[in-house]
């Protein structure tokens, strides 16, 4: 005869089973079999019998989503593999730009693609270990994000445990990791809203910034009453896709129990893609929740693995967004603008009006000569568009009988609005620029950059206490930013210990960050991430690329005449070399690993094509580059060799016909071990 004890752990899994299944009907297929009332009573009674048999209660138990005290702050966590932010495209000649780049690249003209809607959220992983959530990640700046597990285990469509028998049904492993989708339902958005305004507190803009701002709460039961969800698409395991499919990906995603977005589509053709995204451009208005586009993923893993990265997105996958949502409302008044380079940029104020869901209150005008096209004036009235991400835009004046015309006209002010400093427009250019090294705008917005989230990672560093740490003079260029001390921040507004000692921990936390991303946050005109990345690797060290001059830099991927110039104007300014040398002595990574090439092959191209057994499509080309060769996407009469996996493509018979040599894996192996 069982014991008590076994008979009651049996009936708290067979409950725990019972309220799984319902949460997910519920949640998660939307097709509820019994009232709220009844689920709740499901859950008294498991918390009544865990309550009676504490030493019972599990991790993954439903009772446990929300729980444990408030947390101090958020931990950062490395991704498993870069979190990548996909390029975006506006029109169906773009998307078929990048139809052709597929095709040309892989050398094939039978692609599948899969078509899924483009969700308006932010971008969450999940670890699983033995079936169970370990680990909710946010994307953070794509290498490294923010711990959020005990907020994600709130959100009822995100599974605590997957039993062996699901996974073993789906097909997946026990150790996993899901990346997918958080985001606000609308009903949600709108009803936490209307709570908020009618305790006297600010609104949030969008339903994006409202799960941003609810995924970040310390306190997890402040997450469980907003109501998030969580729709997944992307399955991996040690960093790389488990499925060889993206649609193989899906079902079993859905067949393991996540939430998967049913509004999507395995196609054979651009036809079929844009006919999927003329649908939805119609129904968008219809849906629980907001898109602003379709995302077209290549549906065959290892043709994804052949396209590969750019710098910063996947070449296999695109998103296509909707055109701008627009609204009509009044130009008040135009400021200026001092970004981090001295460009001045007029911004329309504008009289608040909701577009798309977000309530804009200013625009930007780009430069004089868009005010001139467009022939505004203050007190306009004016069509304003938003597109994803977008910065609001004027796009044209209103002129009717309903919306009369402003009649005072705009100058570009002579001086810099911030420092007094004469304003001078270099001729054959469109903007206005401060040239004063000190302005303290420039300042303000250079520090922001190097704080951002793609550059030094230093959260907590925005506006207001960027303003502060300028106004009072505590940081007067990026060096100073080390400098700072707890009794500094403790002397700000609205700053307590606790985020004093956090913002110090990030500070830093940023010492440790690669030598690109120092380079990059030197705010070097031209010098964006890709080529910071480039410079880093074929430099080794801030020192090395200090003393280069404009032929070494042009030996560099990517760079030409103009960025190397720029590049050595930047070092030849003696407060900038001093800045350097202020970074060195905060122990920043100013080293890094220098990307040794070999000569063995030396003037050697080489073109991929199929599945490669024992190597990813990035391993291969790595090995070719560090012997000195040079991979390219297209054959030609230049190509010395083709390396020719399983199931290669018209490539191939590219190579035969020109009589390039054609090479399997292990000749590859042996022509880069042999030079």
């Amino acid at each position: 005869m069982a014991s008590p004890s076994k008979d009651a752990a049996k009936k708290i899994e067979a409950l725990r089973e019972k309220i799984r299944r319902h949460e997910y009907l519920y949640y998660v297929v939307d097709q509820p079999e019994i009232s709220d009332a009844e689920f709740d009573e499901l859950m008294r009674e498991l918390k009544g019998l865990e309550a009676e048999h504490p030493d019972l209660i599990t991790a993954d138990s439903p009772t446990q989503r929300v729980g444990g005290k408030p947390r101090e702050g958020f931990v950062k966590v490395p991704h498993s593999s870069p979190m990548l932010s996909l390029d975006n495209t506006y029109n169906e000649e773009e998307l078929r730009d990048w139809e052709r780049r597929v095709h040309e690249l892989s050398g094939r003209q039978d692609v599948d693609y899969v078509c899924e809607l483009k969700l308006d959220g932010m971008s969450l992983a999940l670890i699983y270990e033995d079936g169970k959530l370990v680990r909710g990640i946010t994307r953070g700046d794509g290498s490294v994000g923010e711990d959020v597990t005990l907020n994600v285990r709130t959100v009822r469509s995100v599974p605590l445990s997957i039993s062996k028998e699901n996974l073993k049904k789906a097909g997946i492993p026990a150790d996993f990791e899901v990346r997918g989708e958080l985001l606000m339902p609308l009903a949600a958005f709108k009803r936490m809203n209307e709570e908020r305004e009618s305790k006297g507190l600010s609104s949030f803009a969008n339903p994006r910034n409202a799960t941003a701002g609810t995924v970040r709460q310390l306190e997890s039961r402040v997450t469980a009453e907003r109501r998030l969800d969580y729709f997944s698409y992307m399955l991996s395991q040690d960093g790389r896709t488990y499925f060889d499919r993206h649609w193989k990906t899906l079902s079993a995603l859905d067949s393991a129990g996540f939430k998967v977005n049913q509004n999507r589509k395995l196609v054979h053709s651009m036809e079929e893609v844009w006919a999927f995204i003329q649908q939805w451009a119609g129904k968008r208005e219809s849906l629980a929740y907001e898109i602003d586009g379709i995302v077209v993923k290549v549906d065959r893993t290892a043709l994804q693995d052949e396209l590969g990265f750019t710098g910063k997105a996947p070449r296999w996958a695109i998103a296509y967004k909707y055109a701008a949502r627009a609204g009509i409302t009044r130009l008040e008044d135009i400021r200026v603008q001092v970004g981090r380079t001295g460009k001045l940029t007029p911004v329309a104020m504008l009289t608040p009006v909701l577009i798309g869901g977000t309530t804009v209150r200013n625009a930007t005008l780009h430069n004089m000569d868009e005010i001139e096209r467009l022939g505004v004036k203050i007190g306009d009235w004016v069509q304003v568009e938003r597109g994803g991400d977008v910065i609001p835009k004027v796009a044209k004046v209103i002129d009717d009988k309903a919306h009369p015309r402003g009649h005072k006209s705009f100058h570009m002010p002579e001086t810099c609005p911030e420092c007094g400093t004469k304003v001078v427009r270099t001729e054959g250019e469109v903007d206005y620029r401060c040239v004063n090294a000190n302005c303290p705008a420039k300042l303000r917005e250079t520090i922001l950059h190097f704080a951002s989230r793609g550059v030094m990672n230093i959260d907590g560093m925005g506006d207001a206490l960027v303003n502060q740490l300028t106004e009072r003079g505590l940081v007067k260029n990026v060096a100073d930013i080390y400098k700072l001390t707890k009794d500094d921040l403790l002397s700000l507004e609205r700053m307590g210990d606790k985020s004093a000692q956090n913002i110090l921990d990030e500070i830093e936390n940023s010492k440790k960050l690669p030598l690109e991303r120092v380079i990059y946050g030197l705010g070097i005109r031209m010098v964006g991430e890709r080529t910071a990345q480039f410079l880093a690797e074929h430099f080794g060290s801030m020192e090395a690329l200090e003393s280069a001059g404009i032929e070494e830099l042009q030996d560099v991927n990517e760079v030409g005449p103009r960025i190397a110039e720029s590049i050595v104007e930047f070092f030849s300014i003696a407060a900038n070399r001093k800045l350097l040398e202020r970074l060195r002595e905060a122990r920043l990574k100013l080293t890094g690993q220098k990307k040794k090439r070999g000569t063995k092959l030396a003037g050697k191209t080489f073109v991929l094509t199929g599945t490669l057994e024992h190597f990813t499509r990035d391993e291969a080309k790595k090995m070719i580059e560090d012997a000195g060769g040079k991979v390219t996407g297209s054959v030609s009469k230049k190509t010395d060799y083709v390396v020719a996996g399983a199931d290669a493509g018209s490539k191939l018979d590219k190579a035969k016909e020109l009589g390039v040599t054609v090479i399997n894996e292990k000749e590859m192996e042996s022509v880069v071990g042999d030079g």
